[in-house]
């Protein structure tokens, strides 16, 4: 004999078995938190870098080389971003004039050294610059 408890509203008794909890609902399931990556001082540089670009640019390469001396710790960083189109080159364009003089603002680091350290501007129907950007950061301890 089987016992059916979807046709009984009110909790079933059966002789000699207790019911406990039968009107409380399950506790919620925990959602787990989700997983944010640290960013590091990379990401910040891209990110300080693009913004300055207007988002007029994208990012081709990005390399970071350690260094220190006697004195000094710190990155650097040598991005490769390419202005397609004209009004693109010309927001590259006032990238280049801004950039010696930016105030970077990255938590922990001093930018020592903003430089451009090369252009490759072709002009024509596709017009298009890629440009060469080295940052010296230092670490502020």
């Amino acid at each position: 004999m089987l016992l059916d408890l979807t046709q009984s509203a009110a909790p079933c008794e059966i002789a000699g078995f207790e019911t406990k909890s039968a009107d409380v609902a399950p506790p919620a399931r925990k959602v787990p938190r989700r997983y944010r990556p640290r960013r590091t001082v990379s990401d910040r540089v891209r990110e300080a870098v693009l913004v300055l670009t207007e988002g007029r640019a994208d990012l081709l390469t990005h390399e970071e080389t350690n260094w220190s001396s006697i004195t000094f710790a710190g990155t650097r960083h040598e991005l490769m971003l390419d202005f397609n189109g004209s009004e693109e080159v010309a927001a590259g364009e006032d990238f280049i004039a801004d950039l010696p003089e930016h105030e970077f603002t990255i938590p922990g680091q001093l930018v020592a050294d903003a430089t451009i350290k090369e252009v490759d501007h072709r002009f024509g129907a596709d017009e298009r610059m890629v440009v060469t950007v080295v940052l010296l950061l230092l670490e502020d301890n």
